[in-house]
C-alpha cells in the first residue's frame, strides 16, 4: 500500500488520482494526520495494520501494510517563510524528520518532494544532484535541512527535486497568469530568472513509475535491476524565463479560446518587480540521472503545458 501525505495538495491529489486509476491500494492523509506530531504518524501506521485501512474504506480479510510513503506535504509560501521561519521549519524539517522515522520504523520506502530552491544564483548550467547546496532564503534552507534529515535517518529513500510546479486544483503560476491576462490590459513578468516548468501529472507519473520499477525488481526471479536510492531531479525538459513561460501560457490560452482579453506582457527584472526574496537566477535541473535510471522520456515543458491548458479540468 502507498500512503500519500499531503493528499489534498496539488501534487498529492495528482498522485492519488494516478494511483486510483491503476487500482493501487492507497491511504491518503492531509491535515487529519499532523506530520509535525510523530505520535500521530505512528498511530496512523498502527491503524493501517490493525484496522486494515485502505483509503476511505476498510479492506476485509487482508493486512494493510504500508510499503511506500509519498510525502507531498510542506510549507511552500516562499515570501511568507521569511517572516514565518518557525512554521516553515516545523513543516519542512521537523515533520520530514518524523516521516522519515516512521518510514524507517515500519519498513516503508520513502519518496519525498524537494525543490530547486536548495541552490543559489551562481550556476549558468543545469544543476545535477551532486551540486553544492546553498539556499538563498528560509524556504530553500528549510527544504535543504529536510533533505538532510532524511539522509541521516534512513537509507531506503528517493528525494525528488522539482521546479516551477503547476497543476489542477490549486492556484499556481499558470492559473494566476490566466486570471491576470483575462482581466488586465498589461502585466509585467520577471525575465531574469530561468528554470523549467513542471506539470504535476508528469511528476506523479514518475513517482508511480519509481514505485512500480522498485516493486517489480523486488519480486522478479530474474533479479530485474531496481532504481538506486538517493536524490533525483525531475522537471519537464527545456528551460525558459518566467516571462517566456507567460508568453507560452498566453499563446495557448488564446489557441484554446480560454481567454478573450488582449493583454500586453512586459518583461521586467526581479528588482523592478519588487521581489521580497532573492530567488535562484538560474535553477534548471539536470535530468540525466533519472532518465538513465528509469529509461523514460520526459516531455518538453511546452508539450505538458498545452496538455494542461486544453484539459477539461483546467480552470482559473
Amino acid at each position: 500500500m502507498i500512503w500519500v501525505i499531503g493528499s489534498t495538495g496539488m501534487l498529492g491529489a495528482e498522485v492519488c488520482h494516478a494511483a486510483q486509476k491503476e487500482k493501487i491500494p492507497l491511504a491518503a492523509t492531509a491535515s487529519d494526520v499532523d506530520a509535525r506530531d510523530y505520535n500521530a504518524l505512528k498511530d496512523f501506521t498502527e491503524k493501517c495494520e490493525t484496522q486494515n485501512y485502505l483509503a476511505s474504506h476498510k479492506a476485509q480479510g487482508q493486512r494493510a501494510k504500508i510499503e511506500w510513503i509519498v510525502n507531498c506535504s510542506g510549507y511552500t509560501a516562499v515570501e511568507k517563510a521569511e517572516k514565518e521561519k518557525n512554521a516553515a521549519t516545523a513543516l519542512n524539517v521537523d515533520a520530514v524528520k518524523n516521516i522519515a522515522r516512521v518510514a524507517r520504523d515500519c519498513g516503508a520506502k520513502l519518496i519525498h518532494i524537494s525543490t530547486d530552491y536548495v541552490f543559489d544564483v551562481a550556476s549558468s548550467h543545469p544543476y545535477d544532484e551532486d551540486a553544492k547546496k546553498n539556499p538563498l532564503g528560509i524556504y530553500g534552507l528549510t527544504k535543504s535541512l529536510g533533505e538532510d534529515e532524511i539522509q541521516k535517518t534512513m537509507t531506503q529513500f528517493f528525494i525528488l527535486r522539482t521546479s516551477w510546479l503547476y497543476g489542477f486544483g490549486r492556484p499556481n503560476f499558470v492559473t494566476t497568469m490566466a486570471r491576470l491576462m483575462e482581466s488586465k490590459p498589461q502585466i509585467e513578468v520577471v525575465s531574469d530568472q530561468r528554470g523549467t516548468p513542471t506539470f504535476a501529472a508528469d511528476l506523479a507519473d514518475a513517482i508511480l513509475k519509481i514505485i512500480k520499477i522498485s516493486d517489480k525488481a523486488g519480486t522478479d526471479i530474474f533479479r530485474k535491476k531496481s532504481i538506486p536510492y538517493g536524490i533525483y531531479n525531475f522537471s519537464n525538459l527545456g528551460e525558459t524565463s518566467w516571462y517566456g513561460f507567460a508568453l507560452e501560457i498566453q499563446r495557448l490560452l488564446k489557441k484554446y479560446r480560454r481567454i478573450q482579453n488582449e493583454c500586453v506582457l512586459q518583461p521586467c527584472t526581479s528588482e523592478e518587480f519588487g521581489a521580497k526574496v532573492e530567488r535562484p537566477a538560474y535553477s534548471v535541473l539536470s535530468k540525466e540521472k533519472i532518465i538513465s535510471a528509469m529509461k523514460i522520456k520526459i516531455p518538453k515543458w511546452q508539450e505538458s503545458l498545452e496538455k494542461f491548458i486544453k484539459d477539461s479540468r483546467f480552470e482559473f
